[in-house]
């Protein structure tokens, strides 16, 4: 039932794992579907996100308190909640943090907002919510929520609107009425040791942690549930006879090239008015200097935050206003920018891609901020077990000389040395459209996306990319063990393989569906043993990575820390019994699995561009999918 706070509630923990503090503050609200929920909706979008935001405006970019900031409403069924979160610099205080919060609500206040602003948000809010139902997965959950929860599935209609029909008058009346000089509960999580850092006036809150014994111990079951029968007319225990395996249908791939040379590929899907691309450009991590690492992964943020000739504010404010999502990311082989929008807004979105990728700001004030975020980062992560040990795991298997045992992010040395003229650098060497390929999908046919991106031919200077060369590890003669020691953690992390195949090995894809039972699976054998069985861990599972270069096999999970040694003896027993093979009803079951669920595989834009980008990437033939599900087929015991 919704909430009425008669005062103001805070408590604060002290986390012996944690390097920075976190303060949680939250009003009470209401349900989903009101129409107050939906002012509420877009108010959260207004005090929080993006950089005329109040609130990181004040605490991000005023009073560098924290490197980002996240919050707003939350619907549920019968109650809702507005939640502000902030993890802060490690040794700022949560007191700084709070009043930091109120002053920005003060800003609010005054600075108000505009029709502009408004119309803005509403916009990414219509593009979200037909991307949240391109698939029939989506769709089905979508219309059954409405009819449990709002009386009919023809809601779909109404619960658009009620965001688009929100007013100035009602972002101003719920913020009166569930924020302004309301009660809340706030909570503090600091650093052990730093108490003094939570917000004034917390009371501390103790947790009595499990106590993990040096035996491996399982919990018993107690005694077995019972559940009375629900009447059924038909036998519920008998499965229904399974019909024929659905045909696989193939979306049609256009290939095209720029008179510059650049492949674009795409697929025409009119099912609803969006449209999706990425231009990628091959490098990434691989063209970054091994001695300095980070560049790569800072270009991309920089880049989003202005051009020539727009600020970072009016650049954010351009895409918004589209109702549009451009974004650019580094991994280890490749720089994306992608993007996401309504059919009718293309044009003016690749227009801001073009300028995006061509004309960068190289903003001075944005690119120290980006180095505090990223130097955070790396330190959050000496608190993740999961982010060490896969690190470490890099590390052994590709040698210190190859460039995929480093962290995309750098290390903190290396981050902290790196300049804006290293980023420009990195640009002027490896910003090439020689390098680069276009993908699409959407309602847009080939003869207008190619027509689309053609500017870019004419304006993209071309140049060569020197790739370096690194040697394929050796495989090791003999297995070895390596521990990383997280002093009292409640868990291990394991991490178990070796140097495996590259995607573009003729085996690569017959070894993902050998290793479907192993692990590749929830149903993969040390899921069931170690999970369903032994109740260890959450997951186990076996796979291979690989793309243009050698990737790993890989064995990981998370377990109970007293399990860790019976659980990496499970991992390698099992390993070792999967040489000798499977039985016939368990090839049938990976038969069954990878072959139906090819039929919803190619729904959504994302997954027919992610189709796209691996035909592009790995030189793939256009129905490699048809191909792969013939591997499959054929597969022997």
């Amino acid at each position: 039932w919704n909430v009425e706070l008669s005062e103001t509630k805070k408590a604060f923990y002290q986390d012996k794992f944690a390097k920075s503090p976190e303060l949680n503050m939250v009003f009470p609200t209401v349900e989903q579907y009101t129409k107050d929920s939906y002012a509420l909706d877009l108010l959260g979008d207004l005090l929080i996100e993006g950089k005329k935001a109040p609130l990181y405006n004040v605490l991000v970019e005023e009073k560098k308190l924290a490197p980002s900031i996240s919050g707003g409403q939350n619907n549920g069924e019968i109650a809702g909640d507005f939640s502000i979160t902030v993890r802060a610099f490690p040794d700022k205080s949560l007191a700084e943090v709070e009043d930091a919060i109120f002053e920005a609500f003060k800003k609010f206040e005054t600075d108000k907002f505009t029709d502009k602003d408004l119309e803005r948000i509403k916009a990414g809010s219509e593009t979200n919510f037909y991307n949240g139902i391109s698939s029939v997965l989506g769709k089905s959950f979508q219309l059954a929520m409405y009819n449990e929860f709002a009386g009919s599935p023809s809601f779909i209609t109404d619960d658009l609107n009620g965001l688009l029909s929100v007013t100035k008058d009602d972002i101003w009346r719920v913020y009166n009425k569930y924020i302004k000089d309301k009660n809340y509960v706030l909570t503090s999580f600091v650093p052990a040791g730093n108490p003094t850092l939570a917000a004034k006036g917390s009371e501390e809150f103790f947790i009595e942690e499990e106590n993990i014994s040096d035996q491996t111990a399982v919990a018993e079951a107690g005694e077995e549930l019972k559940v009375e029968e629900i009447p059924s007319n038909f036998d519920r225990s008998i499965e229904p006879e399974k019909g024929p395996d659905p045909e696989l249908s193939i979306p049609v791939v256009w290939e095209d090239k720029l008179s510059n040379g650049i492949k674009i590929l795409g697929i025409e899907h009119k099912e609803l008015p969006l449209v999706r691309f990425t231009i990628t450009l091959n490098g990434g991590l691989l063209l970054d200097d091994l001695q300095k690492v980070g560049a790569a992964n800072l270009i991309t943020d920089v880049m989003m935050e202005g051009t020539k000739n727009k600020t970072p504010i009016e650049l954010e404010e351009a895409i918004d206003e589209l109702g549009a999502r451009i974004r650019m990311s580094t991994s280890r082989e490749s720089i994306v920018l992608e993007a996401n929008c309504l059919a009718s807004k293309i044009e003016d979105v690749y227009k801001l891609s073009q300028e995006i990728l061509l004309e960068p700001r190289w903003d001075e004030k944005e690119f120290a901020r980006i180095k505090d975020e990223t130097l955070e980062k790396i330190n959050r992560n000496k608190t993740q077990p999961g982010t060490i040990a896969s690190q470490v795991f890099n590390k052994l298997v590709y040698g210190e000389n190859h460039i995929f045992s480093k962290n995309i992010m750098g290390s903190e040395s290396d981050v902290a040395a790196i300049t804006i003229e290293d980023l420009k650098n990195y640009y002027n060497k490896n910003f090439s459209p020689t390098v680069a390929y276009i993908s699409i999908a959407g309602d847009i046919s080939k003869e207008n996306a190619v027509k689309l991106f053609e500017p870019l031919a004419a304006k993209w200077e071309s140049k060569e990319v020197v790739f370096p060369e690194f040697p394929t590890p050796e495989k090791l003669e003999k297995s070895k063990v390596y521990f990383v020691d997280f002093p009292d953690a409640k868990q291990s992390e394991i991490r178990i393989g070796h140097i495996g195949l590259p995607h573009t090995h003729p085996d690569f894809y017959a070894a993902t569906v050998m290793n479907y039972k192993l692990g590749g699976s929830f149903n993969g054998i040390v899921n069931l043993i170690l999970r369903e069985e032994k109740g260890f861990t959450y997951g186990a599972r076996t796979y291979f990575t690989g793309t243009n270069y050698p990737g790993t096999f890989l064995a990981t999970s998370a377990v109970q820390s007293s399990a860790t040694l019976e659980s990496a003896e499970i991992f390698k027993s099992e390993i070792e019994k999967y040489r000798e093979g499977i039985e016939e009803e368990d090839l049938e079951f990976t038969k069954n699995a990878l072959i139906k669920s090819n039929a919803r595989q190619f729904e959504t834009l994302d997954a027919l561009l992610n189709m796209v980008n691996d035909i592009a990437r790995y030189d793939l033939p256009k129905d490699y999918v048809k191909q792969e599900e013939n591997v499959v087929q054929n597969m022997t015991l």
